[in-house]
């Protein structure tokens, strides 16, 4: 059996100033509740599919409300992928597109440029983490057509993307992880196919200020995709999001830090109250 959970619980302790925390945790997208789904992004089965195996394409899914990432604008996050049913026409790596970015932004109801802009092209004020499986040529940013990134402001950069040795549209169920430290102003992430134990390293690093990026602290969180004369099905399996940089361990019961935690709009000043949503539903 699978578990949806989103926990609301704020806690507020004058004497201790503790920080406002939100978590996202989603085990399984049987629901909607707490997504915005945008373009052609719909939820499947207990999978988000950002699009569908189709041709030319665009899907987005953010939180329905923003999260608070405090004054060092710091977060955590976890997630499962998978694409699958490549078709359309082909590039070196053959059959299929065109990826999945995770984007921090300020805009909820949005979703970019379709084909190579995988429902990203187009989202000011925005860091994107890239997941690109087509090559659209150094023009849009692809040394290759398996490869990630760090993407901001809704453009694309040749700059600093890494290859990926197998191909991310292979239908693997990949695990990424997405830490950014406010204090250090340091982004990563780490990818690995098939397996949840968190890498020691990470595949991909940079500095950048979030805060100046986006504008605010107040960020919608989410995903988006596209497809153009390539296709497939993009899905997000599962998601955790935690606000504070916490470095997630999905092999350690996803408690590396214990901290306060909220989901959505957070309410300072209420002490232990808690609403626990919990939806069971079968296996596909």
């Amino acid at each position: 059996m699978k578990t949806l959970k989103l926990s609301l619980l704020s806690l507020a302790v004058a004497s201790l100033s503790l920080p406002a925390f939100a978590q996202i945790n989603i085990s399984d997208f049987s629901t909607a509740s707490g997504l915005q789904l945008n373009g052609n992004a719909a939820v499947v089965g207990s999978v988000l599919r950002l699009t569908p195996a189709n041709y030319n394409q665009a899907g987005s899914a953010f939180s329905t409300s923003t999260i608070s990432l405090s004054s060092n604008a710091s977060f955590s996050t976890y997630f499962q992928f998978q694409i699958t049913d490549n078709g359309g026409s082909g590039d070196n790596d053959g059959l299929g597109a065109d990826g999945i970015t995770f984007v921090v932004q300020t805009v909820a109801n949005n979703v970019g440029g379709l084909g190579g802009g995988i429902g990203y092209l187009g989202i000011s004020h925005s860091v994107g983490t890239e997941f690109d499986t087509w090559n659209n040529g150094t023009s849009w940013g692809d040394p290759d057509g398996n490869h990630v990134n760090f993407d901001f402001g809704g453009a694309f950069s040749l700059s600093g993307a890494a290859p990926v040795t197998n191909r991310m549209n292979n239908g693997s169920v990949w695990n990424a992880w997405v830490d950014y430290n406010g204090n250090t102003q340091s982004l990563e992430l780490r990818l690995l196919e098939g397996s949840n134990v968190r890498p020691l390293a990470a595949i991909l690093a940079t500095t950048v200020d979030l805060a100046a990026q986006l504008g605010t602290t107040d960020a919608f969180v989410g995903f988006t995709s596209g497809t153009g004369s390539a296709f497939a099905n993009h899905d997000i399996l599962a998601w955790e999001f935690r606000s504070t940089y916490n470095p997630i361990d999905p092999t350690n019961g996803n408690t590396a830090v214990p901290e306060p935690s909220t989901y959505g709009l957070m309410a300072a000043g209420v002490l232990g109250l808690a609403v626990t949503l919990r939806r069971r539903k079968a296996r596909r």
